[in-house]
């Protein structure tokens, strides 16, 4: 299901020059548009920002190309000249082409700066005239190379552009190594890109040519994209709308190689059909080329041999052997020593060098060899999943035996948690099963349609839906799909409302039936109108429906929705409605499901305070769901355990669960919205608050522009805490006020179920509102002591002593401020806990008649320290800064003349003295190192000295002047 309830779903500068070849377009090139290669990208702009030189290399198809033009049309802004050449395979045998490429256009400027000797030579190499060879005059040709290269950066910057080294003409390049490894100090830089094919052959290809390259050269490799990457290419390349199973398939079969990528989508793009689940994807022309050329010098023999090895999952000699292949080990021998296969040093798989390959091999056989193939396999493969897909695409028309066997096999994919293989298994039963068979070929469709949505496939999962409502009759058919339907649509659930009268109509008064609708609307009253009490009223009546029809399933689901609408509102019959959802008899894949009963206990857990059992609990639920391959299910668990963390006061790990659930809903394209609240709120605990602040807007407009009232108030909750962190309590209050707004029109009441109120009431403190401040927390701590929510009410006491604080009552407000820290650390909330300790050393320093100072913030530092809380950290320097008085008078040439610093600043100073860097004290005292630097300049003014050495001195008892 897509919902979970706890979220409630070159231009060049003056007077350069340049020489263009085959560059032309390089100007439109932007660096956000060079997908997957920001880290690669990274690296070879800071070397040529340096003055450095960069080699790319990669295979063919990588994107050498386009990162070579993106970063050219970058610096050639910054250079005087650009030369420019790109090479192909038909010039390599032309002498000097890619140095009459190179200087051909810049001969004139630079030939009167050149010796005779050498102005003679290249003159002849570059025009073709003259009686001067590379043979007769080597040396003084490739000194006049040097010198026009020195000639040239004497009037500014020089960048040489060079593509597709591997084809430039051995004298060229020969030319252009000797000057480039003479080059020295001279500002000539270049930017060049070669291709290395496979990593048994890279290594020396792209040794070689760094040998001809100046000595700062770096060498910078671009691998395969992520699928995420292909899918995103895809996307701006116009390949927009397809399956995320299809993106998958172009992903595997390209092996993350965007060029290749690109073919494959264009040529799905151009077939008139897409192919089925399960089956392999058209092998465009001009893709084949690149690889059939090999295998037209295999024997027939082995060629046969490929194809049924192109045919198997992990094809090993034995099994090409039970499968008729008894030559298989000479043939394949034959195709490794054509570069068709890899060695594979960890087993005796048969691996294809690229998958292309394997791809081409296949679609380029006739029908009845892959056949053929199939049908040796299916007798042949050990796993009975194997086996049954190779005997369905060995089979053609409907067949019974066929269909029950694909079924078999569908059930075991689902238990193994490979419900993506599931849907594919499903889908080749149903087409192999007769029409007049029970089951029928559409509700085995739907079955593979509801594995596709555990999978995470919910594009595939509806096609599949609305195909099968095309034409089926049977109730339970079309409702089943229906609901398919639904679930696909996630938190966008009132985009599908046309569905629920269609789908109540062909329920009848079938009570299984009318249990799984209901259950829907029960989702459509949360969702869509934000209602907890009509949800839980259709939820209970769903419930009931079910019982009577005898679905255990449905009738889980519907008590586990129940529970945690009741758990939200804190209604008092919750706990009893857990225990009835988790009662037996259970449904293994509902108990871990994120919508099932150990989802409803886990939220319930965290609600109150006993955060050790809710991180077990998560923990057991996120293990299952990866075992059986829920994927929306982990995003969810993943997400659980963030919030789990982060309430603990590890900030670290929350953020890295939260950024690893954002990262996978992103890859999915399910839960985005909650993974981006959830990161929001864990970079505003242990990362940047201004990603914190991206993230929450994300949230938020996503929420709105999929209508999801519930989960709006989470999101603008996330984006107040996340205003309030980054020091805009103006924009806290905005955004807070709504949440209150939004949560009592849903009847929600428990306080711990957003713990934004304690936010809301600090910055209404701070914008000089406290009467404000005192009703939500007056209002908030009456529900909170009706339900036992022991740490929301220590949270409302920390804002309380905030309004008291201001009206003058400091005793008071120490006395709250000391009682809500001690409470909120026996519960485990560690950086509420920290929180309370920053307030209350904030609340010292400012007591008439203390001497203002940063003693009292030591606290709060090592306990901001111990949740890893960087931002918090830098929250509590800034304060101690703010609060300096100046200059401290100059301390005695000793380590006790520390003992006048602030707490972070004497941690600073003594790290230095011990010999650590900045960017080791950054990261040993997790803040920035721009926070460093800062420390260290207040260092240096309170001690009277004037850098790092001088604080060694200092730690040595010595002088300083």
């Amino acid at each position: 299901m897509a919902r979970c309830l706890t979220l409630a779903r070159t231009r060049h500068s003056e007077g350069a020059v340049t020489v263009p070849r085959d560059f032309a377009e390089s100007a439109g090139f932007r660096s956000d548009l060079v997908i997957g290669r920001e880290e690669s990208f990274g690296a070879a702009r800071e070397q040529l920002a340096r003055g450095g030189s960069v080699l790319l290399h990669g295979p063919a198809g990588i994107g050498k190309s386009t990162v070579l033009r993106t970063l050219a049309a970058e610096y050639a802004r910054t250079s005087h000249t650009v030369l420019r050449c790109s090479a192909t395979e038909s010039e390599s045998h032309l002498p000097f082409l890619a140095l009459a490429d190179l200087l051909g256009l810049v001969l004139d400027d630079v030939s009167q700066a050149l010796p005779a000797a050498q102005r003679t030579a290249l003159e002849s190499a570059l025009t073709g005239r003259g009686e001067s060879t590379l043979q007769r005059d080597g040396l003084a040709l490739r000194l006049a190379v040097l010198s026009a290269l020195r000639a040239l950066a004497a009037a500014g910057p020089v960048l040489v552009v060079a593509d597709d080294l591997q084809w430039l003409d051995p004298a060229s390049a020969e030319l252009l190594g000797f000057a480039a490894r003479r080059l020295g100090e001279t500002p000539v830089r270049l930017l060049c890109a070669v291709r290395t094919e496979g990593p048994e052959t890279e290594d020396a290809a792209y040794d070689r040519h760094l040998r001809a390259s100046p000595p700062d050269t770096r060498a910078v490799r671009l691998g395969p994209l992520t699928r995420a990457q292909v899918a995103t290419l895809l996307g701006e390349r116009g390949y927009a709308g397809l399956h995320r199973a299809t993106v998958r398939d172009i992903h595997r079969t390209s092996g993350g190689n965007p060029l290749f990528a690109l073919e494959l989508g264009r040529a799905l793009a151009e077939s008139p059909a897409a192919p089925r689940p399960g089956e392999p994807l058209p092998v465009p022309t001009s893709l084949r080329a690149l690889v059939l050329s090999r295998l037209e010098m295999l024997s027939d023999e082995a060629r046969r041999t490929l194809l049924v090895a192109s045919a198997g999952a992990r094809p090993t000699p034995a099994l090409l052997r039970a499968a008729g292949r008894e030559n298989a080990e000479a043939e394949t021998a034959q195709a490794a020593a054509l570069g068709l296969l890899a060695t594979d040093p960890e087993g005796p798989t048969v691996r294809f060098a690229h998958p292309l390959i394997s791809a081409a091999l296949y679609a380029e056989a006739p029908a009845p060899e892959r056949r053929a193939a199939h049908a040796a396999l299916s007798t042949a493969a050990s796993d009975p999943i194997e086996r049954a897909r190779h005997l369905a695409l060995a089979t053609s028309g409907t067949d019974p035996e066929v269909a029950a066997r694909l079924a078999e096999a569908a059930s075991l994919a689902r238990d193994r948690g490979a419900p993506s293989v599931a849907a594919s298994l499903g889908l080749l039963a149903a087409r192999h099963t007769p029409a007049d068979s029970a089951p029928g070929p559409d509700e085995r469709r739907v079955a593979a349609a509801e594995d596709a949505i555990t999978a995470g496939e919910q594009d595939l999962a509806r096609d599949i839906a609305r195909e099968v409502l095309t034409r089926a009759t049977a109730p339970g058919d079309r409702v089943r799909a229906w609901m398919v339907v639904i679930e696909a649509a996630g938190q966008a659930i009132g985009e599908v409302d046309a569905v629920f009268p269609q789908a109540l109509a062909d329920a009848g008064d079938d009570p299984r039936l009318l249990a799984q609708v209901h259950y829907q609307l029960a989702w459509r009253s949360l969702v869509v109108q934000g209602d907890f009490a009509q949800g839980r009223e259709e939820a209970a009546h769903a419930a009931r429906l079910a019982a009577r029809g005898a679905d255990r399933r449905t009738e889980l689901l519907a008590l586990a929705f129940q529970a945690q609408c009741e758990t939200l509102m804190g209604h008092p019959d919750a706990p009893a409605t857990i225990g009835r959802a988790l009662a037996e008899p259970q449904d293994p894949r509902v108990a871990c499901h994120h919508n099932g009963a150990g989802s409803s206990r886990f939220r319930w857990l965290v609600m109150s305070d006993r955060l050790a059992e809710a991180r077990a609990t998560a923990t057991t639920l996120l293990r299952e769901v990866r075992r059986r391959g829920m994927a929306e299910s982990e995003v969810h668990y993943l997400r659980f355990l963030a919030e789990t963390e982060l309430h603990s006061g590890h900030c670290g790990r929350a953020l890295e669960l939260a950024r690893e659930s954002l990262t996978l809903a992103r890859d999915a394209g399910i839960g985005e919205g909650a993974g981006a609240m959830q990161a929001a709120l864990a970079e505003a605990a242990g990362g940047d608050p201004g990603r914190a602040l991206e993230l929450a807007r994300e949230a938020v407009r996503r929420a709105e522009e999929d209508g999801d009232a519930v989960y709006l108030s989470r999101a603008l909750a996330a984006l107040g805490h996340a205003n309030l962190v980054a020091g805009d309590a103006g924009a806290a209050v905005r955004a807070l006020r709504r949440v209150r707004e939004l949560e009592a029109g849903a009847g929600i009441t428990d306080p711990a179920r957003g713990r934004w109120q304690g936010d809301l009431a600090e910055a209404l403190v701070r914008t000089g509102e406290p009467a404000e401040a005192m009703d939500v927390i007056e209002v908030s701590r009456a529900h909170a002591l009706r339900l036992g929510r022991g740490s929301v009410l220590a949270v409302l006491d920390r804002a309380e002593a905030l309004v008291r604080a201001g009206r003058g009552e400091h005793r008071a407000a120490v006395a709250r401020l000391t009682s809500a820290r001690e409470r909120l650390a026996g519960l485990g909330y560690g950086l509420e806990e920290a929180r309370a300790a920053f307030a209350l050393a904030e609340l010292h320093a400012e007591r008439p008649g203390r001497a203002p100072g940063a003693a009292s913030h030591d606290e709060a530092t090592r306990l901001f320290r111990r949740c890893r809380a960087l931002p918090w950290l830098e929250r509590v320097e800034a304060a101690v800064t703010a609060r300096s008085s100046g200059p401290s008078p100059a301390p005695a040439a000793t380590p006790d003349g520390l003992a006048g610093l602030a707490a972070m600043e004497r941690q600073v100073a003594a790290l230095v003295m011990e010999g650590a860097t900045n960017r080791e004290i950054a990261a040993r005292l997790f803040v920035s190192v721009k926070t460093v630097e800062a420390t260290l300049t207040r260092v240096y003014r309170k001690l009277g000295i004037r850098s790092r050495v001088d604080l060694v001195r200092l730690a040595a008892g010595g002088r300083t002047d």
